[in-house]
């Protein structure tokens, strides 16, 4: 299972104060289920990958991670999203982003 909600974000080439608010704004976008904003139904990521095998998983999140990103998060571009493991055994996304 992946736990989304956990994400690392890790942001290179911009300074701190932008960082954080990238930072708070992908958060925000990333725990949102895409429907749930009545203005922008469109806005969160789509939970499709929730019932499929890991390998299936990993690869729709990663793919709505860059779609997503690069409509709401002009500013960075994803270069990589990579997965961790917690202590209770779900999948953690890494997602390393560059300035845009």
């Amino acid at each position: 299972m992946i736990n989304i909600s956990e994400a690392v974000i890790r942001i290179n080439g911009v300074e701190a104060q932008e960082e954080e608010d990238i930072r708070r704004c992908l958060t925000t976008l990333y725990s949102v289920r895409e429907g749930e904003q009545p203005l922008d139904r469109d806005f969160g990521l789509k939970q499709e990958f929730l019932d499929e095998p890991v390998p299936i998983a990993k690869n729709l999140l990663a793919l709505e991670v860059i779609e997503k990103t690069q409509k709401y998060e002009k500013r960075v571009k994803v270069e990589t999203v990579e997965y961790g493991t917690s202590q209770e055994g779900q999948l953690i996304p890494i997602i390393h982003l560059k300035k845009g």
